[in-house]
């Protein structure tokens, strides 16, 4: 890594330089989950129920999620803090033991959730018409947990590395093999859910071999040697303590999906399922390339409060917002003004494309907001504010939004659960802000 890069280089060029190609990384591993549910939904023999099935699916690979980037999140922060104190050593021990953190919690996933596949996923809402469809999915999807998580956790070391075109790289050889293959196996093959199981943790694989091959080869800035994967109770410890927050935002938003299948189920049926399915693909797209930005503050705001260079920490963070914000107002006019289109694009039935236009409007009816609650809200995880992360990253999907959809949705019916987005948008907004404010302001006392 070059630490005069992290730490004298312009700030807008460096976040740039780290952010693009995490955002187009982003945008193309988002097309996992996303091309999956248009080839399922515009196939005839799976259409809304094979939609539902990967809904109803889509919780359980959110946690999978979340332990990879509890991993890659909190592993590459202490590198980033360690690389800015001049602790060389200490940062290759954190990367080793990401690594070896990630794998053992991608193995324990393949166990535990295919021995509990199906009464998993009835409680995830899977009516009985929509089980075998997830079933078929789920249970491949998870002998692909190793590959997902180590992919996420080399994908955040790439970028705390300064190299954030190796992370880029990576996600498009998995999205790009995806791709290919959800149309050789669902369409030429006639192999339904299994074959875009099939597609998706193979692109997976490919992910985990590149980012492998980089950290054990000559390519890597900072190598992994085998003494770095030996386990250190201490900086195990460390990266779990400081990749939480990563973790409880994954997994809020597992809990947030489990939730809404599960209203959705009692008030709208698999039609709603389906549809919500649809609108939180399009989420997923639409925030990426917010998330992107946020992997590239990390590095530099970690690097810089760890060197102290608090100027540098605060217009960092003055860029992400500005830029956030735009490329969120961007998406609120795409989605307000071509509402029908978009549903379309994963499903032609009539119900749900009603059903679907006027729900995706109120959903995003707050996206212009969104970008500056989620870069304050990264901004406590860059500069190791474990407590204030962990409660900013719960705050919208757990802490707001899971009682509106409960209460919104006893009064108005399913209608509540899309009301009640934009909502706890607005609340999450304020509460942040203000926080990330007096942060800021305390940090500028120390300049």
């Amino acid at each position: 890594m070059n630490d005069n890069k992290m730490g004298t280089k312009k700030i807008l060029p460096l976040l740039v330089e780290l952010s693009i190609p995490a955002m187009v990384g982003l945008l193309v591993n988002a097309i996992y989950n996303i091309v999956d549910r248009m080839f399922i939904g515009n196939t005839a023999d799976l259409g809304s129920l094979g939609l539902a099935g990967i809904t109803v699916s889509y919780p359980v690979t959110l946690i999978l999620m979340a332990l990879g980037l509890m991993c890659g999140v909190g592993g590459s922060t202490r590198f980033s803090i360690s690389l800015g104190a001049k602790e060389e050593d200490e940062a290759k021990i954190y990367q080793g033991n990401a690594l070896i953190l990630a794998v053992f919690f991608g193995l324990c996933f393949t166990v535990f959730g295919n021995l509990f596949l199906s009464p998993l996923l009835k409680v995830l809402g899977a009516s009985n018409q929509v089980l075998p469809y997830a079933e078929d999915y789920l249970s491949i999807i998870l002998f692909g947990a190793v590959f997902q998580c180590v992919a996420l956790c080399g994908n955040n070391f790439s970028r705390a590395q300064g190299n954030a075109t190796n992370s880029m790289i990576s996600q498009m050889l998995g999205a790009g093999f995806n791709i290919v293959f959800d149309y050789i196996l669902i369409i030429q093959c006639h192999m339904g859910m299994q074959g875009a199981a099939l597609a998706t943790i193979g692109g997976q694989f490919l992910s985990m071999v590149w980012q492998l091959s980089y950290f054990f080869g000559k390519r890597s800035m900072i190598h992994v040697t085998f003494p770095d994967l030996r386990p250190r109770l201490h900086h195990i410890y460390m990266i779990i303590k400081t990749g939480t927050p990563a973790f409880l935002l994954q997994m809020a938003s597992s809990v947030l999906n489990i939730v809404i299948n599960s209203t959705l189920g009692v008030y709208g049926g698999d039609i709603a399922i389906s549809t919500v399915g649809i609108i939180t693909s399009v989420q997923t797209l639409v925030l990426m390339p917010l998330v992107g930005i946020t992997h590239g503050q990390q590095p530099i705001i970690s690097y810089n409060f760890g060197a102290k260079a608090y100027h540098r920490v605060k217009e960092t963070l003055k860029y992400t917002i500005i830029s956030s914000t735009a490329i969120a107002i961007v998406g609120f006019i795409f989605i307000q003004c071509f509402p029908e289109f978009i549903i379309s694009l994963f499903n032609s039935e009539e119900e749900i494309i009603t059903l679907g236009t006027s729900a995706i409007r109120i959903w995003f009816m707050l996206l212009p907001i969104v970008g500056c609650q989620t870069m304050c809200a990264n901004f406590f995880q860059s500069i190791g504010k474990v407590t204030y992360s962990s409660f900013l990253n719960l705050l919208r999907q757990c802490i707001l939004l899971i009682p509106l959809i409960l209460i919104l949705s006893m009064i108005i019916g399913s209608n509540g659960v899309f009301i009640a987005v934009p909502i706890a948008d607005a609340l999450a907004f304020m509460i942040t802000v203000s926080l990330c404010y007096k942060e800021v302001k305390r940090l500028g006392s120390n300049i």
